[in-house]
């Protein structure tokens, strides 16, 4: 993607690289983890165009917003595209397993690959692919490292916080 705006957003699980056209947003990466990234040389810094992106951002982790409204570009495939819309309709604070996704997408038999969408999600928090979880409740995988999912299902009172116990498939 050329010509894209990026800024770096400051967050309880570090700082946030949004990446943007100005008319929506196409990137949001994590500083750690095997999936992080760094702006592309042809990117352009810019905190204009992310002014309400910082905003909701800032209001999810204080724990004022529960569903973001952004205008998002996803550029996958037609599978991928539908996966990455359908972690938007999980509720804040309530998990799926893959197989659970898979299954909502009318494709029971195909959780691998839901597996592998959700692995590539370009928008983290915002398309909530941290609300996807093992089947048997395990954390599995996830681009911002184990530490930030586990953080993120925390905030969200997903994970009990004296027990360590996770809520499974509440909801």
């Amino acid at each position: 993607m050329t010509g894209l705006c990026y800024t770096h957003i400051d967050s309880p699980v570090g700082p946030l690289l949004a990446a943007g056209d100005g008319q929506a947003l196409h990137f949001l990466s994590f500083s750690t983890g095997h999936k992080a990234f760094g702006p592309r040389p042809d990117w352009r810094c810019s905190d204009a165009p992310f002014v309400e992106v910082r905003r909701q951002l800032d209001a999810y982790f204080s724990g004022d917003l529960r569903q973001f409204d952004l205008r998002l570009c996803l550029s996958g495939t037609d599978f991928q595209n539908s996966v990455w819309r359908y972690l938007s309709e999980i509720p804040f604070g309530k998990t799926r397993s893959y197989g659970q996704l898979a299954t909502a997408l009318g494709r029971p038999k195909t959780s691998r690959a839901v597996g592998a969408a959700n692995g590539n999600n370009p928008l983290p928090i915002i398309l909530p692919c941290h609300r996807v979880i093992g089947a048997n409740g395990t954390l599995t995988g996830f681009g911002g490292g184990l530490a930030t999912k586990e953080y993120l299902l925390r905030h969200e009172g997903v994970l009990d916080h004296e027990s360590d116990q996770l809520s499974l498939f509440n909801g």
